[in-house]
């Protein structure tokens, strides 16, 4: 019990800290009549609502996971990482690729599922965003495109 509400009160703080910082983006005049801080805030706003009921009502016997679950989790954190920093330098493919593979794989256990859920995850991810909604993503490192 102790431990969720030790955990709602840590994220009430920060989703009060979230609010306070939406109120303080700027606006210029031509803006939505609900304007860019409304999103932020109710983002806050629901955080700050689902701590009060951890605070509230508590698990009353929560199971911690297994360390193979924390080491799963770390191992998770790491890979999305290492993916935000190859983007730039690598291009979209072959970062996507290898991370959604390799948590494919901590989700499966199987090797070859996990490299075609990466690889098409990948190509298909690109696709999506490169002409669907025309972001301007560079597939991969520049060098390889002579730019």
């Amino acid at each position: 019990m102790a431990s969720d509400r030790i955990f709602g009160l840590v994220t009430l703080f920060v989703a009060l800290g979230y609010i306070a910082s939406a109120t303080q983006i700027q606006t210029s005049f031509l803006v939505d009549p609900v304007g860019p801080k409304a999103f932020p805030i109710l983002i806050g706003a629901v955080a700050a609502l689902s701590s009060l009921v951890l605070i509230v009502r508590p698990d009353p016997d929560p199971t911690w996971p297994a360390w193979r679950t924390w080491l799963s989790l770390f191992v998770a954190v790491l890979v999305l990482v290492a993916y935000a920093k190859a983007l730039k330098p690598l291009g979209f493919l072959i970062p996507t690729a290898a991370a959604a593979g390799i948590l494919s794989y901590q989700i499966s256990g199987r090797i070859v599922p996990a490299i075609i859920a990466g690889v098409s995850l990948s190509l298909g991810l690109f696709l999506v965003f490169k002409y669907a909604l025309g972001l301007g993503l560079v597939p991969f490192p520049k060098s390889w495109l002579g730019l």
